[in-house]
């Protein structure tokens, strides 16, 4: 395994600041290169890349024109000409206050500088908007000479003198703003530091983390290289653990940074960080409106639009490295000042859980309520470290075990299940009684299946301890475990006996029986407490079990159920909002509803970016699983390799084994060997998942065939075909068929002609009419099915019906309508991807070590694709294709898309 940390020795700071800002280059040098504005002001916010830029078009345009660079100051923004000191040495006192005087001087300096050379000058001036008035002045009015062509940096806050301003409005000078880097931006940043693939959970983290701002995204990058966080393994950019806050290189941008401002600044800044969110009132009374004004203006600080509006850090990440650069003492002075006020200065439940972590860091003591629900604010919101620190702080004999279960949904994010499992085999009965009670009993058993405890096995023992403790009722004679225990009714058991008992009914894909549970539970009037739990569970276990039993539109229903109840559950220590995304996923999956599906997922990425630490390998694999079930092998790789590493971290949901045996089914069929073995050890050698086990096993059987091509990994899928358990499932059977009808086996055709009628869905249906016109022979069918399933979604199974076609045609002598079935049946194979399996990468990927994203458009370049093709065929940005471009040339050393296939391995 490779766990190598550190960036590309080759991508200094410089470039990478620089990457996501070619376009906004290009065009300042072509400006200043045709004179179609005198001056360009290049506007930005700190750290969005202002300075770097005005570096790198100085070092674009020096062999071209004589470059003087200007450095405006805060300190000599008060005095006037103070900047131009350099080029004023030799004036008397009287002379160097004249405006006259001091513009003739800088005008011979520069004159001096070209030497009697016809060479234009171009004037770079970085912190522009520290220039003083009468500099700006002198500035101006060369520029409105035509003396001198300038670039000019600066922030929009308070933005440029009026002098310099003036000549935009007078459109004498051209604007270009800078923003903060986009995620695709980021994206390209980390493929060319990062030699490797970067999943996108990875992306997401960082982009989130750095707001965009170049500045402190290479100080993000350098430190968490340094520390460990970021590293590598077996080719893929993973974060072992939280972003570091307190890294040497984002502390020493911290620290100049709060050095360039006042005193005044300064402590408003540490008083904000320590305490946001805080009410605005609060700060302005303690430091001054015409401060909190500022740091507005300067964009350090965020205000909320709500009442009492409350103000932030500009960016999470710096809050929290400021705070930890404060000491005790000047923390606890501040922490007075705060409350000396008088009034309520945190606002909101974020405001009140900073509060308890303030108080905390100065060592003051806490209630034990707010210790808890601090506590469960903070695990809520995936903040492990302060969850657990706060929760065994709690010392309450009441609320000791509710802070224990908070401590053990803490570790549980961080993958820590034994120690989890431990901590919750000592408090659920505690908490039978209380409204957690449901959520720690799921937690509980999520903590042991991932540990690889079966839930058969988890259930007896569970039922056993509840019977101890007098919490089951039982059916005369009965014993304590065995499903077949319980009495009719679930009226007649304990809310826990169900919970288990629908957990045993879901593992055994029993949807009659689950149906009637639930359909009782349902109905059941009043509802317990614990009864929003038991619908939300039962439905989505029901959901699951009725997509695999073939009946989709019924199973989806009852997903949308389950997803209604998820309200009454927020903010709970079980994770049900992605228990039941899982099977509502997997419901849309399984009746073809490919574009459904991606929406939810996607849906649940935008709004629950704090889960994407625990959960974005369970939700990648699922889009990975999507992308597979429409024969789109190579994206469906792209995923699912990254995925399974982020599994390997953290595997709430026991996804490990779906995930390693779908990674190994794509790279047996798309040859990629060395990965399909190691990943098929992975699936040998991690805990069975019980919502997807039979699904792993068919897909490793597969890989296996794939990658043997004995007979052997085909005969297994048969014998698990006929097993009971498929053969009762006819949703789950019917996907088993198209498994052995992708590997070539025909003889499951019929077989899939009479199951298809059964299965609710439009995949069942496309199934259904592909093996009906198959049979049939009859090529004009063929190609009329096939041009219907290229057009409802199903790309590969329209692609096999081509191919039937053509082979049909062709023996029957229609040679030219057979080269017709060719072409489409091409066109599919590029629109799913398959270029890539003949293409030039198989070879040529060791050797010059191209990016899956440099090889896809390289591939579509080659084909004599423009580069807005490209964007569109692959759904990025132009810029995007061109930078790739761009740095595939610099790896295989040539200068055009004319010399790239030279340049490739034959």
């Amino acid at each position: 395994m490779d766990s190598s940390n550190g960036h590309n020795p080759k991508a200094g700071p410089a470039s990478r600041l620089l990457t996501g800002r070619r376009e906004p280059l290009d065009r300042t040098c072509n400006i200043i290169r045709s004179r179609t504005s005198q001056a360009v002001f290049l506007m930005a916010g700190p750290g969005v890349g202002k300075s770097a830029l005005a570096e790198a078009i100085t070092e674009r345009l020096s062999a071209e024109m004589i470059v003087v660079q200007m450095h405006g100051s805060s300190s000599l923004s008060a005095v006037p000409f103070g900047v131009l000191a350099p080029y004023t040495a030799e004036l008397t006192a009287e002379d160097s206050v004249s405006p006259v005087a001091v513009l003739r001087s800088v005008w011979a300096y520069f004159e001096k500088l070209k030497a009697g050379k016809d060479t234009p000058l171009l004037l770079v001036v970085d912190d522009a908007h520290h220039l003083d008035e009468a500099t700006a002045s002198i500035v101006a009015d060369m520029i409105s000479a035509g003396w001198v062509s300038v670039v000019a940096a600066g922030r929009p806050r308070p933005g440029l003198p009026q002098p310099l301003a003036q000549l935009w409005y007078d459109g004498l000078a051209d604007r270009v703003d800078l923003r903060p880097l986009n995620r695709e931006q980021i994206e390209e940043v980390l493929s060319h530091v990062l030699d490797g693939t970067v999943p996108s959970g990875t992306v997401d983290t960082i982009w989130i983390a750095s707001g965009g701002n170049p500045r402190i995204l290479d100080a993000l990058l350098h430190d968490a290289a340094e520390l460990g966080v970021l590293a590598k393994r077996n080719g893929i950019w993973v974060l072992l653990g939280p972003l570091p806050s307190d890294g040497a290189r984002l502390t020493a941008v911290l620290t100049k940074d709060l050095l360039r401002r006042r005193p005044q600044e300064q402590d408003a800044l540490k008083l904000i960080a320590l305490a946001e969110p805080v009410a605005r009132k609060v700060i302005e009374d303690i430091n001054g409106a015409d401060v909190v004004r500022s740091l507005l203006d300067q964009q350090m600080i965020v205000e909320s639009s709500g009442h009492p509006a409350e103000l932030r850090m500009w960016n999470a990440l710096i809050g929290e490295a400021l705070r930890k650069n404060v000491s005790v003492s000047r923390s606890l002075q501040l922490l007075e000042r705060i409350r000396s006020q008088g009034e309520v200065a945190h606002v909101g439940a974020d405001g009140r859980l900073r509060a308890v972590e303030w108080a905390l860091e100065c060592g003051q003591r806490v209630p034990d309520a707010d210790l808890l629900e601090a506590a469960r604010a903070a695990v809520g919101r995936l903040r492990n470290l302060s969850a657990r620190t706060m929760a065994a702080r709690v010392h309450d004999p009441d609320l000791v075990p509710h802070a224990r279960a908070v401590q053990a949904r803490a570790l549980f994010n961080q993958g820590e299940y034994e120690e989890a499992a431990t901590i919750l085999d000592g408090a659920w009965l505690q908490l039978a009684d209380s409204p957690d009670a449901a959520h720690v009993l799921m937690l509980r058993a999520s903590c042991h299946q991932a540990l690889g405890k079966s839930l058969e096995a988890l259930a007896a023992e569970s039922r056993e301890l509840l019977h101890r403790a007098g919490l089951t009722v039982q059916a005369p004679g009965s014993s304590a475990g065995g499903t077949d225990s319980h009495p009719a009714g679930a009226g007649a058991r304990s809310w826990q006996d169900q919970m288990l008992y629908l957990l045993e009914l879901g593992a055994a894909g029993d949807h009659e029986t689950l149906a009637t549970e639930v359909h009782d539970l349902r109905n059941r009037n009043p509802g317990g407490p614990a009864d929003d739990a038991l619908r939300a569970v039962g439905m989505a276990l029901l959901s699951h079990t009725l997509s695999a039993a073939g009946r989709s539109v019924q199973g989806l229903d009852a997903a949308l159920l389950a997803a209604s109840e998820l309200p009454a559950l927020r903010d709970g220590l079980f994770f049900f909002n992605e228990y039941v995304l899982g099977r509502l996923v997997t419901g849309y999956l399984s009746m073809g509803e490919w574009e459904s599906a991606e929406r939810e997922l996607a849906n649940y990425a935008a709004e629950q970016t704090q889960a994407a630490a625990t959960f974005g390998g369970s939700v990648q694999i699922l889009r990975g699983y999507s992308l597979l079930r429409q024969g789109r092998m190579e994206r469906a790789y792209q995923m699912i390799l990254p995925a399974v590493e982020a599994l390997r971290l953290n595997d709430p949901q026991q996804l490990l084994r779906f995930g390693s045996a779908l990674g190994f089914y794509v790279a047996a069929r798309l040859g990629d060997s060395a990965q399909a073995k190691r990943l098929e050890q992975d699936y040998k050698d991690s805990t069975h998942g019980p919502a997807y086990e039979l699904l792993s096993a068919a897909y490793a059987a597969a890989a296996s065939e794939y990658l043997a091509r004995d007979g052997k990994g085909l005969a297994s899928l048969h014998t698990l075909a006929t097993t009971p358990e498929v053969s009762a499932r006819a949703g789950t059977l019917l996907e088993f068929l198209s498994l052995c009808w992708d590997l070539g086996d025909h003889s499951v055709i019929s077989l899939v002609h009479s199951l298809a009628r059964d299965v609710e869905g439009r995949w069942a249906a496309a199934m259904l009419a592909l093996a009906k016109n198959w049979e049939s022979e009859d090529a004009d069918d063929l190609m009329i099915s096939a041009a219907d399933l290229e057009a409802s979604g199903f790309v590969n199974l329209a692609r096999e019906a081509y191919a039937k076609a053509s082979t049909l045609l062709e023996q029957a002598g229609e040679r030219r309508r057979s080269r017709q079935a060719v072409a489409l049946r091409e066109k599919c194979d590029h629109e799913l991807g398959e270029r890539f399996r003949e293409g030039h990468f198989i070879a040529a990927a060791p050797a010059v070590h191209l990016t899956r994203r440099e090889q896809d458009i390289v591939e579509l370049a080659l084909q004599g694709l423009t580069d807005r093709e490209i964007a569109q065929r692959l759904m990025v940005s132009v810029r995007t294709v061109e930078g790739h471009l761009y740095r595939t040339y610099v790896k295989l050393g040539v200068r055009s898309r004319d010399e790239l296939s030279s340049a490739l391995p034959k």
